[in-house]
């Protein structure tokens, strides 16, 4: 037990939680943009998938780790803008046309990787780039500090700069109220001039965006390869995470944090004699304890309203 102690307390250990929270926070960014503007995108899990292989592929043939992040964000934006089409134009059901891209991003990335370059699930023969990792140069030398926040992958930094940019697009911007209004009453919204379907369109593909670095991440900064579904259901806990997070930046965050730590633990179980399945469920079950205490919260709320309404 104290070994435990010892290890969850330890620089590396904050610095596997930050690692691994990244692109978790990526996609939980992504999909409380688009439910703030009432759209629920569950597309993020084959988002990030089809990036991180768009990363891959691009890099390795240019050469060039920018070119392979710009490639993995832009499908991002290409498959959030087919979502926004399919179910603002169409009229198609959004839960499941972004079913449907999950599923063919699940089977669609190991026969593009095939196609492209002929490996089978793991793009071995692709030599891809890596994104840079940035020393701080104060923070690096404090002792505990420096072990925890220094020498990550740039993207790691990104994330975290982005949820100080998302909260000023939200609360700061005539762009962010206009999110706001259309998923808090859209026909009020509507009956001022604001184009419902335009913002719906615009907070999709920012949605996928996120879900592009996300990717892109997972692919060119947590390893440096892509393999069949290495995504693991990070964007089905992103979700998780928003709902948690109450859809707040600061609450996104601190959800996503708690995720990582999860995952981060289950990865350093590992070297415990603790039977691997529980130590793979570990993160899952994390997710769906949040999700119990999202309900719980809900419901409460709920009960609350009703009895201010009667009184």
């Amino acid at each position: 037990m104290g070994s435990l102690f010892d290890l969850i307390f330890s620089t590396t250990f904050g610095y596997s939680v930050l690692r691994v929270t990244t692109p978790i926070l990526f996609a939980t960014l992504g999909a409380m943009i688009s439910i703030k503007a009432g759209v629920v995108n569950i597309s993020m899990e084959g988002t990030m998938l089809t990036a991180a292989l768009t990363g891959v592929v691009i890099s390795g043939y240019t050469g060039s780790a920018l070119a392979g992040l710009i490639a993995a964000v832009l499908i991002g934006m290409l498959l959030g803008l087919v979502l926004a089409y399919f179910a603002l134009n169409l009229k198609t059901n959004i839960i499941l046309a972004a079913i449907a891209i999950n599923l063919m991003a699940s089977g669609g990335t190991i026969f593009a990787l095939f196609v492209i370059s002929g490996d089978r699930g793991i793009s071995s023969s692709i030599n891809s780039q890596m994104l840079p990792r940035i020393i701080i140069p104060i923070i690096d030398r404090i002792p505990v500090l420096g072990g925890i926040f220094s020498n990550h992958n740039v993207l790691t930094y990104v994330s975290l700069l982005s949820v100080v940019l998302v909260y000023i697009l939200l609360y700061k911007t005539p762009l962010g109220l206009r999110i706001r209004a259309v998923g808090e009453n859209s026909h009020a919204a509507e009956s001022v001039g604001i184009s419902v379907r335009k913002v719906q369109y615009i907070s999709l593909i920012m949605s996928g965006a996120f879900a592009g670095f996300g990717g892109a991440y997972m692919s060119m900064g947590y390893v440096s390869r892509f393999s069949t579904d290495m995504t693991a259901g990070r964007g089905f806990i992103a979700l998780a995470a928003e709902a948690l997070g109450m859809g707040r930046p600061l609450g996104v965050l601190l959800a996503s944090l708690l995720f990582g730590a999860a995952d981060a633990l289950s990865t350093s179980l590992q070297r415990f004699r603790i039977p691997s399945e529980f130590v793979q469920m570990l993160p899952y079950l994390v997710t769906i304890i949040g999700l119990i205490i999202y309900a719980v919260r809900q419901s409460n709320a709920t009960k609350r309203h009703k009895m201010e309404d009667r009184v």
